[in-house]
């Protein structure tokens, strides 16, 4: 948070930034600087990485660690099993990967690392990664369905019973539906980050110039704040793993289409 005069600045959370020196870093004029989101990424890569090997030990009688692992593995089985079909297996490694990394990407940026120097970087309140995010499951979706039904796949935008009379409008009405579906997809996660994130910036401005102003400023605006502060985090939670969700639920129900064309 930059903050001078009392000023409050809930933007500067992300802003995105070079570090260790490779602002100057470049390829064919391209800047390829490493930066506070690259770093997050991978923070949230190695994190993963560390918890998916609790579930790779294989005990008859598992750990803690294990049954977790093993029951995000089932809730997304079933999510896929249900929205697709005994079909839906394969591709529970690309939407749990999904998942978890978002999962993981969004509680990250939640951790009050704050209080010991460590300012925590929520790249999934940026639309570039998002939209990524999107169009990699979109890109997979098209394959997938043209792979599968050829140019039948164009059958998707007339959908069953469609009346002869709305046959020249009901495909452009679908087809610019589906066309939007990544659009939606990236911009819901990270307008559900983004609002978060700034709200919880402007209470945390809101505790420190109280406590600046005097203890009955503080007491009388400062208290009230933290406590809602607090209650904002703890929804905060929940809306990183209902985000995760709704994407990895979207990107079944999309892929759904593809297989089945429903």
């Amino acid at each position: 948070m930059a903050e001078g005069g009392g000023k409050i600045d809930p933007m500067h959370q992300f802003l995105v930034e070079p570090l260790f020196g490779t602002q100057d870093w470049q390829i064919a004029g391209y800047n390829i600087a490493f930066t506070n989101s690259a770093m997050w990424m991978a923070v949230a890569t190695v994190a993963l990485i560390a918890f998916m090997s609790l579930g790779t030990k294989g005990k008859v009688i598992p750990g803690r660690g294990q049954v977790m692992v093993e029951g995000f593995v089932r809730f997304i089985d079933n999510m896929l099993a249900s929205n697709i079909g005994p079909e839906g297996k394969r591709y529970v490694p690309y939407v749990f990967s999904l998942f978890m990394f978002i999962l993981f990407a969004n509680v990250l940026g939640l951790l009050p690392l704050g209080v010991v120097g460590v300012h925590p970087f929520t790249f999934t309140s940026h639309f570039t990664i998002t939209g990524i995010l999107a169009i990699l499951s979109f890109t997979i979706v098209l394959v997938v369905g043209f792979w599968r039904h050829g140019l039948h796949f164009f059958s998707l935008f007339v959908p069953h019973g469609t009346p002869w009379w709305l046959l020249p409008v009901i495909p452009l009405i679908e087809f610019v539906s589906f066309m939007v579906r990544p659009f939606s997809l990236g911009l819901r996660l990270f307008v559900a980050m983004t609002a978060g994130h700034i709200l919880l910036k402007v209470l945390a401005g809101f505790v420190v110039n109280a406590g600046n102003a005097g203890l009955g400023v503080g007491l009388l605006v400062g208290i009230p704040s933290f406590g809602l502060m607090v209650g904002i985090s703890a929804l905060e939670l929940l809306v990183a793993g209902i985000q995760a969700y709704v994407f990895a639920l979207l990107t079944s129900l999309y892929l759904n289409d593809a297989v089945n064309l429903h």
